[in-house]
């Protein structure tokens, strides 16, 4: 019986670590850190991080929907026009949202099945990438996809640079920051440590 239990699959999902990107002169948005560590067969890598901003999460669920016409997928957060990036309990209750929505995304056999959701959980590709290498249209596959993300993007030289400059501005408000963004070996410490959204003035 012991035995059995070990080899239960399971798979842990963490939403965390929302930073604020600038986009552009004018616009910002928020982004989360989705670690995955699961022993399921259906996951080619054993540990991921990624980043993904909510729309992205918007994308994934009207994809999934799409695809499986008959399951009613858990809803996301609501897109709220009160939603404000700089008051941090809205920003942790959506975090919290996405989150339930991922578990329960992942207890679904059949969601568990489509490429991409595991495109979007362990590479960093655009949702239109996604679609290109769903359909055939790249010539890496998602395994392929999903490997390379791992072991080509272990450490971003942003990463670097900062080590460099000895991180004199910590408590600094710069809202560039695409570090943290370490994907996986198969092992447990995956590199991506959660650290301290910026402090809001």
């Amino acid at each position: 019986l012991i035995f059995i239990m070990h080899l239960q699959e399971f798979v842990t999902v963490l939403v965390r670590d929302p930073r604020t990107q600038k986009e552009d002169s004018w616009h910002s948005y928020i982004d989360y850190e989705i670690f995955i560590h699961t022993n399921s067969m259906c996951f080619t890598r054993k540990t991921s991080c990624v980043r993904r901003r909510f729309r992205e999460f918007v994308w994934l669920r009207q994809r999934l929907q799409s695809n499986a016409v008959l399951i009613q997928l858990p809803e996301l957060p609501s897109k709220t026009p009160f939603f404000n990036m700089n008051n941090p309990h809205h920003v942790d209750h959506r975090r919290q949202g996405l989150q339930e929505f991922l578990e329960k995304i992942l207890q679904d056999a059949l969601l568990l099945s489509d490429s991409r959701l595991h495109l979007f959980l362990q590479t960093q590709l655009s949702p239109e990438d996604i679609e290109a290498c769903v359909s055939g249209q790249t010539k890496y596959s998602v395994a392929d996809a999903i490997h390379k993300f791992a072991s080509l993007n272990r450490r971003f030289p942003i990463e670097d640079e900062e080590r460099k400059k000895g991180k004199n501005d910590t408590d600094s408000d710069s809202e560039s920051s695409f570090s943290g963004l370490r994907p996986s070996d198969d092992s447990i410490s995956c590199g991506c440590k959660p650290s301290p959204a910026p402090e809001e003035s």
